[in-house]
């Protein structure tokens, strides 16, 4: 495949681990551009050449760190009709699947969500899409595109073979409501242990606890691992643990 994009989705300066991991599978599929929007594009699109990025398209201009998802949108459908890339990943995440969509209305093309596999088949693709628990149907795209697709986090695993990539950075024009959705604060939960998205050993608990105050033990189990601990959906509907903490469809994915 050619022309094979990745948007790279940015967490506390760097590219989110998500988006390394996109970089990592599609520089094994073809030539691979990273798109970083935002004040700490550069260094993001170093940290993507050395997953595997060709090259990267950056924005350094701080109106992306604030606005949801209507500036990036702006600048990816103007590039995407100058370029036209074949295929553009996104994770399926809350930020990337809100940007993904809008681009795609923007665009006038359809979505392929939460995939788990990419199967490269000549100049086609074929698509892993979980189908229910046990069932995985397979999605071949056709036609010139862009075809815009959603990964699943933690479907690939991310490898830093310590290569470089050639950084061009773009101007885009931003709309006139580019920023009417904005980010007005951000609050971050304590943790008392790994990530749970990152960790090694997960703890989780469900509703077999009987009440709150009993997920006690799964949290000294978790230190005692040097685990995270997890929760089902049940247990955070009933208020027995913050969202944060769901593991599963709803919530976190975990490997």
């Amino acid at each position: 495949m050619s022309a094979i994009w990745v948007y790279g989705e940015m967490s506390a300066g760097r590219p989110a681990p998500v988006a390394l991991e996109l970089i990592s599978k599609a520089a094994e599929l073809g030539e691979t551009t990273a798109i970083f929007l935002g004040a700490d594009a550069a260094s993001a699109a170093r940290v993507a050449g050395e997953h595997g990025a060709a090259r990267a398209l950056i924005d350094p201009r701080a109106e992306y760190d604030t606005s949801l998802a209507l500036a990036a949108v702006d600048t990816l459908a103007a590039l995407v009709r100058e370029r036209q890339p074949s295929i553009i990943l996104f994770a399926n995440s809350y930020d990337s699947r809100d940007v993904a969509s809008r681009l795609a209305a923007r665009l006038d093309c359809g979505v392929v969500t939460n995939i788990t596999g990419i199967e490269a088949d000549g100049d086609k693709l074929r698509l892993l899409v979980p189908w229910g628990t046990t069932t995985t149907a397979v999605c071949e795209l056709t036609g010139s595109g862009p075809q815009i697709v959603t990964v699943r986090p933690k479907a690939f695993t991310a490898v830093n073979s310590g290569g470089t990539c050639a950084i061009e950075e773009i101007g885009g024009q931003l709309g006139a409501n580019a920023g009417a959705i904005r980010v007005i604060e951000t609050v971050e939960e304590a943790a008392l242990g790994p990530a749970l998205s990152d960790a090694k050993i997960v703890v989780s608990g469900g509703r077999g606890l009987g009440n709150a105050d009993n997920f006690g033990v799964i949290e000294e189990l978790a230190e005692a691992l040097g685990g995270a601990v997890g929760a089902s959906r049940a247990v955070v509907d009933a208020g027995w643990r913050p969202y944060g903490e769901q593991v599963g469809q709803t919530g976190v994915t975990v490997k």
